[in-house]
């Protein structure tokens, strides 16, 4: 359908096929599932049910796919900090179109980062939540999606 319609809408309101097919897809994201088969074994849902809705139900960070994010960052003042940060996204395949540092204040400097997130091998969050534990890293947060 080329005039699909998205809604976003909280998860509890969904079907509970619906919740299940996204534990299917952590658990396979994750590597907690050695396969399709083993996945929807451990959540209890049909294979079928699975591949009849794994494409149509998405989380929502998962929309920035193919897309560029911006993202701005609050680090601490030391050796390394940026390139901790760069190494992560190189590791995951986040292509990064620009890097913006401010003059640190107080021992913290301001950093901005546009990457394009088609080819990253995780999602958005799981990254976030790899950038946010980086000793250095005080804040993270995503500034601008297009």
């Amino acid at each position: 359908m080329a005039d699909s319609e998205f809604f976003l809408v909280k998860s509890d309101m969904l079907p509970e096929v619906f919740i299940k097919v996204m534990a299917v897809k952590r658990l396979i994201n994750s590597g907690k599932a050695d396969s399709v088969n083993d996945a929807v074994q451990k959540i209890g849902l049909s294979r079928s049910a699975y591949y009849k809705y794994k494409d149509a139900v998405l989380p929502f960070y998962e929309t920035s796919r193919g897309r560029l994010v911006t993202l701005i960052f609050a680090v601490e003042n030391f050796p390394g900090i940026l390139s901790g940060i760069i190494n992560s996204m190189a590791r995951v395949k986040a292509n990064i179109l620009t890097i913006n540092q401010n003059i640190p204040i107080n021992g913290l400097a301001d950093v901005s980062i546009s990457i394009e997130t088609d080819r990253m091998t995780v999602n958005l969050e799981n990254l976030l939540d790899e950038l946010g534990r980086i000793p250095g890293v005080r804040s993270y947060r995503i500034l601008a999606r297009d």
